[in-house]
């Protein structure tokens, strides 16, 4: 992500894709089918263009080089035209399906995990020497960051995640912390900070930075500036952790403090098999806990050590839970998109008037 000047009147994403694996479709040049099943009675995942597809199915091994072409070129359109820009890359790496292109496959010992791995690696390289090639890397801002930890489900197919508990869809560490790397020479001192951050924390500062006002909607993120630019610590100091399927009912499943982190709720998810603990596993059915699970982030990242079992932390308990209550009593839950069901009318068909849809929605 990248943001450059006082503000920033030309933003791009990149084409739209879905993550859907398909029997059908070629991951790993020159003829590895992607590994996984889909509904085929659906069209193949498109690549889309605006609102145009322009890949009907979408050829995976050839996605990423699209993807730095078009990120390469507008980067030297804007430095050409002396605009301001923000660049959003969401790349697809690692997710599920894993490919990779010609250049890649089959060149990782990880397998084709580390192939995609070292594609995704390669694309940020590319990235940084656009930015050098067109004067920009010492006015650019340049955001790296992931939205969730590893699907260890997959084994050999899937991330670790080190000595952190479990991976994707939990509310362990595992599953919340994430790589974040925050890049502008000359403005931006080399280091590393332990301050508490998250992905909503991302919009207050670039709006700053960029002069721009922020929406007139409630939000949850903070102005990460004193902690970008070394001018002081971080003004989030608190965190709510959900689960994939919220519930007002239940509320938040976590509640972190400081370096202090309290599990209300737990529940297992098989995009964190296989599991080292039973309380881990994907069968494992919604656990409350009271009084919760406390935990030192600090001295037992890993989350094994809960506080409660060995002192009474009740100074701490409480304002975790006073935290926690102010929280929910201002939390307003939207309608639920997904419960209104599917509209057959916006599948992505590549032939936009014919009937009947998805049927007749066959791409060649």
């Amino acid at each position: 992500m990248g943001l450059r000047g006082r503000d920033a009147p030309w933003s791009r994403s990149l084409p739209s894709r879905n993550t859907g694996p398909c029997q059908n479709l070629i991951c790993f040049p020159p003829d590895i089918k992607c590994f996984g099943t889909c509904d085929q009675g659906l069209v193949p995942v498109p690549l889309i263009w605006n609102q145009r597809i322009v890949q009907p199915p979408v050829s995976f091994p050839d996605l990423v080089p699209l993807y730095n072409k078009f990120s390469r070129d507008f980067i030297a359109n804007c430095a050409q035209r002396g605009l301001p820009f923000l660049l959003y890359y969401a790349s697809h790496h690692t997710h599920y399906p894993q490919f990779a292109s010609r250049e890649y496959a089959g060149q990782s010992r990880r397998g084709p995990f580390g192939d995609a791995l070292s594609e995704f690696d390669g694309s940020v390289g590319q990235l940084l020497q656009a930015l050098q090639e067109n004067g920009l890397a010492n006015t650019t801002l340049v955001f790296f960051t992931s939205d969730n930890g590893p699907s260890t489900m997959r084994m050999a197919r899937g991330g670790s995640s080190g000595l952190l508990k479990r991976g994707k869809g939990t509310t362990y560490e595992g599953g919340l912390r994430e790589p974040a790397v925050v890049y502008w020479p000359g403005r931006i001192a080399p280091g590393v900070t332990h301050e508490l951050a998250s992905t909503l924390d991302i919009l207050p500062p670039l709006a700053a930075l960029a002069g721009a006002a922020l929406p007139r909607v409630t939000l949850d993120g903070y102005n990460l500036s004193p902690v970008l630019f070394g001018a002081g610590k971080s003004p989030r100091q608190v965190m709510f952790f959900y689960p994939p399927s919220p519930d007002p009912l239940q509320g938040p499943f976590a509640v972190r403090l400081g370096k202090y982190k309290a599990h209300f709720f737990t529940q297992g998810q098989f995009h964190s098999d296989p599991p080292p603990a039973q309380a881990c596993h994907g069968l494992t059915p919604l656990t409350p806990h009271l009084p919760p699970l406390l935990f030192d982030l600090e001295s037992d990242p890993a989350e094994n050590y809960d506080l409660l079992q060995s002192s009474a932390e009740s100074e701490l308990l409480q304002e975790i839970k006073l935290q926690k209550m102010l929280f929910e009593q201002r939390m307003e839950f939207g309608e639920s998109q997904t419960r209104k069901g599917k509209d057959l009318a916006l599948q992505p068909c590549c032939v936009p008037n014919c009937a009947p849809k998805p049927y007749c929605c066959q791409c060649s």
